[in-house]
């Protein structure tokens, strides 16, 4: 199997439904499939792996004439090879296990040096960026409509939702954590309190 990262794969898999795509479409399916789960490429990415496809036979592209504006633009297709080779690197290539950096819990973990109410903020913050994740796969789904090429696309799309769901609600239950700790730590500070008065 040929060394190519990931990304490479990525874009070949985008193509691999056998549709002509220009750089733009790649880059807008990427970020309406791929970006919930995976990565969202920026254009010089795109535009870099495509070429890297067309060089290595896995794609082949074509200049069509605009239906609007001036400029013709440029459509990839996935050869066969292409095909061959996604396919091959889907069933066999060792799977890299998730990685995952989650910048709220580490500022969570470093609690001891916030006040209470920036341990809140950030926790709503996520909160409420869960939750526009989980509606905007929700809205993927449900554009992604009855289309058979996109059958297994889609059921990425039905995971993000509900893991954008689970975020979101990870994140209610750690505000329900946060407050039981601090009354339990405000608890356990009245006595003291109290015994300074005797």
């Amino acid at each position: 199997m040929p060394e190519l990262p990931a990304t490479s794969w990525a874009v070949l898999g985008l193509l691999s439904h056998g549709r002509e795509l220009s750089g733009y479409d790649v880059k807008k399916w990427a970020d309406r499939s791929l970006g919930l789960f995976y990565w969202s490429p920026s254009f010089s990415q795109v535009y870099s792996e495509l070429k890297r496809l067309e060089n290595r036979g896995y794609a082949t592209s074509r200049l069509v004439a605009p239906e609007t504006g001036t400029r013709d633009k440029r459509v990839y297709h996935i050869t066969g090879e292409g095909l061959a080779a996604v396919r091959t690197w889907a069933r066999t290539a060792p799977l890299d296990p998730p990685v995952l950096k989650h910048g709220p819990m580490l500022r969570l973990w470093l609690g001891h040096l916030l006040e209470p109410e920036r341990m809140r903020e950030i926790l709503a913050a996520h909160r409420e960026y869960a939750e526009g994740m989980r509606r905007r796969a929700e809205a993927d789904v449900a554009d992604a409509g009855a289309d058979e090429a996109w059958a297994y696309p889609r059921l990425t799309l039905a995971w993000a939702e509900r893991y954008y769901t689970a975020e979101r609600d990870l994140a209610d239950a750690m505000l329900a954590d946060i407050e039981e700790l601090e009354s339990a730590e405000s608890e356990r500070a009245e006595p003291e309190g109290e015994q300074s008065w005797h």
